[in-house]
């Protein structure tokens, strides 16, 4: 067989084995496990990080504070150091709806070796184990951009203790409403549970740990037990590095995909989309030049070559090649179909799979040239750098 045909064959035989041998992640149905309600309601506190939050507040926070939840339940919102009015729109969200009662606080500017976002859960956390009431058993972590149904905390408490999971998280379903969404997002969250199966994460004694940071119901306690957040205070991928701790600690996790839980921040434009995945996309390969050439040369097997295979067999009369080629691309399209229906759209956008592919490719590339130009992980105008060596807690 010519080079060409091996290619599209070694194309081929990897998109078999990913059909077969990758935990089904191609696979939308892994929802919230069967649950009953508990006899008591656990306590809860919704601990909400926000920095210049102010555009997308009014579409989540009230839906937090409306919760149809039978137990005790709280909502911290902490206001990481907005230039907005993050912090006083909230409360004035609370005066005009009113619900579960909520505090404002804020954590002031995170020290060296912790990132915003988990400085501010941290300080979350201390000001619900300080309430009067007593600290809470559970405690659900949500992005300020994150809209839950009004079921939406009594189905994760209930799922969390019918289950006997101390880790409950789904993955939000994110925006699709611009052209550049469509053709990116969706591929985003293929991409995320081909890296890690939903299936696999939610299986006792796996080594696959992982959660989306959008919505996480975590037990205080197993909380406590794997350090968290302070021992992954310097994560930028912080909900996988949340998982992977408390798998460490013991505690039984479940990832899978939401029902009542949406995201509401646009990304109308491709460079929108495109700062969303190279601010991360190099800490994912943990600033590994060998693991960036290697994912390189996978996206391109795995991905590019199907479809250039293809049209260079049929144009070069390789039988062989054409025929693996497009058995390859039609495997990586039907693995495809099931998550564009899960985002309500049209299935000829899995042909344009390997196009979107190579989006990934780029800003998988350009995360890594950022990061050696000393930008690295930038988010609303912090930078975080590779990181190095612990930084001590400050005693609080």
């Amino acid at each position: 067989m010519s080079a060409l045909a091996w290619t599209a064959v070694l194309s081929l035989a990897a998109w078999l084995w990913l059909l077969l041998g990758q935990g089904f992640f191609w696979r939308t149905d892994v929802r919230l496990p069967p649950r009953r309600d508990p006899d008591d309601w656990p306590s809860v506190c919704v601990v909400v990080p926000a920095r210049d939050e102010a555009a997308v507040l009014p579409g989540s926070l009230p839906s937090l504070l409306t919760q149809d939840y039978p137990g005790r339940a709280e909502v911290v919102l902490v206001d990481d150091g907005s230039s907005d009015g993050t912090g006083p729109l909230a409360r004035s969200l609370a005066d005009e709806y009113g619900g579960l009662p909520l505090t404002v606080t804020s954590p002031g500017e995170p020290p060296a070796g912790w990132t915003g976002k988990l400085w501010a859960v941290r300080h979350g956390i201390a000001r619900a184990r300080e309430a009067r009431s007593g600290a809470p058993e559970y405690l659900l972590l949500t992005d300020a951009d994150i809209a839950h149904t009004p079921d939406s905390l009594r189905t994760l408490v209930a799922s969390a203790c019918t289950g006997g999971f101390d880790l409950v998280s789904q993955m939000a379903r994110l925006r699709v409403a611009s052209r550049w969404e469509r053709l990116v997002v969706p591929a985003f969250v293929y991409f995320f549970a081909q890296l890690y199966p939903f299936r696999w994460v939610g299986r006792s004694g796996s080594r696959t740990a992982a959660a989306a940071g959008g919505c996480v119901l975590l037990r205080t306690e197993v909380a406590e037990r794997a350090g968290v957040p302070d021992a992954i205070r310097q994560s930028v991928i912080d909900d996988v590095a949340l998982a992977r701790a408390v798998r460490r600690a013991g505690g039984r996790i479940w990832l899978g995909l939401a029902d009542r839980v949406d995201s509401i921040r646009p990304y109308p434009r491709l460079g929108d989309l495109w700062r969303m995945v190279s601010r991360s996309a190099y800490a994912q390969l943990r600033h590994s030049p060998a693991l960036l050439i290697g994912t390189v040369l996978g996206l391109a097997v795995v991905y590019l070559a199907p479809p250039l295979t293809l049209v260079t067999g049929l144009l070069a009369r390789d039988g062989a090649a054409a025929v693996a080629g497009g058995a390859a691309w039609l495997l990586m399209t039907g693995t495809y179909l099931p998550m564009l229906r899960y985002y309500r759209q049209p299935p000829w956008l899995a042909a344009l799979l390997p196009a979107t592919a190579f989006l990934y490719l780029l800003m998988t590339v350009d995360s890594a040239v950022r990061h050696y130009q000393g930008r690295g992980a930038a988010w609303k105008g912090r930078t975080y750098a590779r990181p190095e060596r612990a930084a001590p807690t400050p005693d609080r």
